[in-house]
């Protein structure tokens, strides 16, 4: 990733920051303490979103069932045996972090040990493996045979997440028959499902963190027989490889979108609350702003001047709900917002605006003959103007209805927006990097 595309993360999360921190976002409405309550731990993930990028530590997880060798995998990285492993399942039973600092490189890395994902009490479990696949920037998921049902719908569901992974296939000394080759294959047949399967042959790594011991068998001089357990050395350097090259070649690109994706989340939530809290006040702008559409466009004779005024009247309730809810928007991304809003509702917002012309041509017909040729037909204009009005009226009020949906997505879209900054880290990534595989 660019320098230039780091820099702009970091804008963009700072001008979040000082956006929804700020009291001037709310500067047409009283404060409300319960909006301030409700969003005070999404400005703080919103803050440490922040802190993230500046810190420049990587967050590497290792996520899997039990028994899979989680632990045994971030010794062998260690170099020394740090975290607790042994034959009993589910030996971690809470999160455990390690610094790491690797043989060569420069990067800065946090190991995240994590209890197995399906172990007792598998609720609580689910929502701390949740928590951390969120700050993680990069996640091993451990395996060691066959991958079951289990792993895979985690899997999938991390995928769906955008979280890069790394499959190790650990204990490789126990299935000596295994090669990538059928790891593969095993993973196509579960994502028949998906269009594209779960991993390439390059996402995949064999190792082996801890060896079983070898009984060995030594004869002395003297012809007597003792046995000794040798214990060999962890098979991790194709691991090890994989890590440094990825982080090497997108370390800050993996720190950017982490860091986005848990602004977006908080933003999200920020803008979702304010939505709920403040959804009288919107109701009442929306109506009011679908009055003044519909009394426009039926006293209005001209027609093109309706299509005006009623675009110029939806610009203006975009806006002020957006300051309502106190999300960032210009007039640019609010003619945007209405484009979009106008596509996305289709042939019904298409047919509103059809019948308004249709009926603004009538309108503008009865207006000429009511002043010069037939008086009597000022009935017939005011009832097509009730009509035209009507019928503009209901139309600013769906696209006051959508905006609200579209407005909940706070400021992630827009130039600097959160979503606008990942499409474009993604975008430029080359195809063959881990980052790639998350468009």
């Amino acid at each position: 990733m660019t320098t230039s595309l780091y820099s702009l993360a970091r804008n963009s999360l700072q001008q979040s920051i000082a956006w929804y921190s700020s009291q001037k976002r709310h500067w047409n409405y009283p404060p409300n303490m319960a909006l301030q309550v409700a969003v005070r731990d999404d400005l703080t993930a919103l803050k440490s979103a922040v802190e993230k990028l500046e810190q420049q530590m990587i967050k590497i997880s290792a996520f899997g069932l039990v028994s899979r060798g989680k632990s045994s995998v971030i010794n062998a990285l260690l170099g020394e045996k740090i975290l607790t492993t042994g034959p009993i399942n589910g030996v971690t039973k809470w999160p455990k972090s390690v610094r790491w600092t690797p043989p060569t490189g420069k990067v800065q890395i946090e190991l995240i040990d994590t209890p197995g994902l399906d172990e007792i009490d598998g609720e609580n479990r689910a929502n701390m493996a949740k928590e951390i696949s969120q700050q993680s920037d990069l996640i091993l998921f451990v395996i060691s045979g066959d991958i079951t049902r289990t792993e895979y719908l985690a899997l999938l569901e991390l995928r769906q997440a955008k979280k890069p992974l790394i499959l190790v296939f650990n204990k490789i000394d126990l299935y000596p028959e295994t090669d990538l080759k059928s790891i593969y294959q095993q993973l196509q047949q579960l994502s028949n499902q998906t269009k594209k399967p779960l991993f390439t042959p390059d996402e995949i790594v064999l190792i082996s963190a801890e060896p079983q011991p070898i009984n060995l068998r030594i004869e002395l001089p003297d012809g007597t027989v003792k046995e000794e357990w040798e214990y060999p050395s962890p098979n991790i350097a194709s691991l090890q490889e994989k890590i440094l090259t990825i982080l090497n070649r997108e370390g800050k690109a993996l720190l950017a979108l982490n860091s986005l994706y848990q602004a977006k989340i908080a933003q999200k939530n920020i803008a979702r609350k304010t939505i709920e809290i403040r959804s009288k006040e919107a109701e009442e702008i929306i109506w009011r702003y679908a009055k003044y559409k519909a009394l426009i466009v039926a006293i209005n004779p001209i027609v093109i001047l309706d299509l005006i005024g009623g675009l110029f009247i939806d610009l203006i309730m975009i806006r002020a709900l957006a300051r309502l809810y106190g999300l960032p928007i210009t007039s640019y991304e609010a003619g945007n917002l209405w484009q979009t809003i106008v596509k996305s509702l289709g042939g019904l917002l298409l047919t509103e605006i059809i019948s308004v012309t249709m009926l603004g041509f009538a309108k503008t017909s009865y207006a000429i003959n009511s002043l010069w040729e037939n008086p009597g037909s000022f009935t017939t204009l005011a009832t097509t103007a009730l009509a035209q009005g009507t019928m503009a009226g209901y139309g600013s009020y769906i696209v006051g209805k959508t905006a609200q949906v579209y407005l909940e997505n706070g400021c992630t879209w827009g130039n600097s927006g959160v979503d606008t900054i990942i499409s474009e880290i993604i975008a430029q990534m080359p195809p063959e990097s881990i980052i790639s595989r998350l468009s």
